[in-house]
């Protein structure tokens, strides 16, 4: 909870009689060694008067009504109606729907951005939020008791092997990437990273952590007694490989399971959400004596891209061959290259390059030698494809000068440079379609401008997004990518051999017609694909 008052709320209960002087010197001194906590709050954990009493006063004084909330007083299922890590970041809970009014308990009455995110939630659901408040502490035990009981599919009351197994198979379920299992002070975090937000899953007892990471280590061939980071890998369930990986931080060692389903068929480009402009593909990847790199950060759809542009060029007639680390996914008619400890992408570029291929694809340019050895295949005929570590398809440009690469090898070899980002599908179960805002109208219209772009929003519509059990209650379901395309014109190529900035290259290519990512996440906000505040939150727009 908190205050808004200028007058001292501890004075304004001394004045009613609440509480005494003594006690709010107490709770002044306990303040001290506990700066982030409110005096009322304070005054309730110390016991030092009626519980009831204390937060009706408080709730008189800030003019908001106050409930001493507890679980025998939340009338409905909370999870039904919000996600617990929503209600987590916004320390709230709903508790009673009453005549088309949902009442909503809060810790903290000045943060207005959470009440009015909840507020909005809940109106796109068809319900008035009733604000109330209580004591933070309150909110925070409630919320605990419900994560502790918010398993789901997974089996808590079980051994080890079968809460491990639990704990997998419902994040194959739930459509996860990663299972983070994370040892915190006096429990055992499970989350899902689904559609690229981490969900908390589950919270396990302390007591259960050594026979947890025992088990995990003894399915995913990893050494029992050592502590340092290893890499293992679980193969026991059919259409999963699970890759794991492991950390030591100071409350225990960490795992995150990666899971990559088996046999995944190849989406075309259009699907990925690459501009279905066919003569566009053509002209991208269509080459020969030429390299083409997609850039973006981790876990942004490089690989998966990847396998669509291969997926795309392979014929009988060519030979593809892959270099990964690892194979992901398994493409018929292609040689494919899975790395290990003994074996680098460089070195092993220098022996595909004995074995006659056409289309040479390379899991990831991480250094000089690698993006050496691309280079020179490149300019002997071949077409290589590979991702590199970048913000945007421009500063691969940088990122190549920086590892070593010429600015002549740049220039001559590389043919088209990608960057993308995977932005939220909103769930069309549950959105609620609207007019876009005039503040939104201003946002797009600001940027677009910027490069020659109108928008004309007559008849065009957005989505607020609501959650329903089939997205996890977060209002979005499935990813899609947005992207940008820099093509190596004459004149671009000069520049580069010049050695003129990135600034100078990017402001040639708008001239062009190279469009940034956002522009690509406008188009798809139109469409009604995504939404703005998604795209917000991938590109920093406003």
């Amino acid at each position: 909870m908190d205050n808004k008052r200028t007058q001292p709320i501890g004075i304004e209960l001394v004045k009613r009689g609440v509480v005494t002087e003594d006690d709010i010197n107490k709770a002044l001194d306990y303040q001290t060694m506990h700066p982030q906590k409110k005096i009322g709050d304070i005054l309730y954990e110390l016991n030092v008067c009626d519980p009831n009493i204390l937060i009706n006063a408080i709730g008189d004084i800030l003019g908001e009504k106050s409930i001493l909330l507890s679980t025998d007083n939340i009338k409905i299922n909370v999870i039904d109606y919000i996600s617990l890590d929503t209600a987590k970041a916004n320390k709230a809970i709903p508790f009673e729907i009453d005549s088309g009014k949902i009442k909503v308990c809060f810790a903290e009455t000045t943060n207005q951005k959470a009440i009015e995110s909840m507020r909005l939630l809940f109106l796109n659901k068809g319900l008035v939020m009733e604000k109330y408040i209580t004591f933070s502490k309150i909110i925070k035990d409630i919320l605990e008791s419900l994560e502790a009981n918010s398993e789901d599919d997974i089996d808590v009351n079980t051994d080890i092997s079968g809460l491990l197994d639990s704990i997998i198979k419902t994040a194959m379920e739930k459509r996860a990437s990663d299972i983070h299992i994370e040892p915190l002070e006096d429990s055992i975090r499970v989350r899902y990273r689904i559609d690229g937000n981490l969900m908390t899953a589950v919270t396990l007892e302390k007591d259960k952590q050594a026979q947890l990471i025992g088990r995990i280590k003894a399915i995913s061939n990893m050494h029992q007694e050592k502590q340092e980071s290893q890499d293992g890998r679980i193969i026991m369930y059919p259409e999963y490989n699970i890759r794991v990986s492991s950390q030591k931080n100071i409350y225990g060692e960490k795992f995150v399971l990666r899971l990559l389903k088996k046999n995944l068929d190849v989406k075309q480009l259009f699907e990925l959400g690459f501009p279905n402009d066919p003569a566009l593909v053509k002209d991208c990847f269509n080459k020969r004596n030429s390299i083409v790199l997609i850039a973006a950060p981790t876990g942004e759809g490089k690989t998966t891209t990847l396998y669509s542009i291969i997926d795309l060029l392979n014929r009988p007639e060519i030979n593809v061959t892959t270099i990964e680390d690892p194979v992901e996914i398994r493409i018929p008619g292609l040689n494919q290259i899975e790395i290990d400890a003994k074996t680098s992408f460089s070195n092993s570029l220098r022996t595909v390059l004995r074995q006659d291929p056409d289309v040479i694809l390379v899991g990831e340019i991480r250094d000089r030698e690698t993006a050496e050895i691309a280079m020179q295949a490149g300019q002997t005929g071949h077409y290589v494809l590979s991702t590199i570590h970048t913000i945007d398809s421009i500063e691969v440009i940088t990122r190549l000068r920086k590892i070593g690469v010429s600015n002549y090898d740049i220039a001559s070899t590389l043919a088209t440079s990608l960057s993308e980002r995977l932005v939220r599908r909103v769930c069309k179960d549950c959105a609620i379609k609207r007019e876009f805002t005039e503040e939104e109208k201003n946002i797009i219209r600001g940027i677009a401008s910027k490069y020659g772009i109108e928008y004309d929003f007559n008849g065009k519509y957005t989505y607020d997004t609501v959650g329903c059990p089939k997205c996890n209650n977060t209002g979005y379901y499935g990813r899609i990518g947005i992207f940008e395309i820099l093509k190596l014109t004459d004149n671009i190529k000069e520049m580069i051999i010049n050695n003129d900035s990135s600034l100078e290259i990017r402001k040639e290519a708008i001239k062009e017609g190279y469009r940034p990512l956002v522009i690509d996440g406008f188009n798809k906000v139109f469409d009604g694909i995504t939404t703005l505040k998604e795209l917000n939150s991938k590109l920093a727009i406003f």
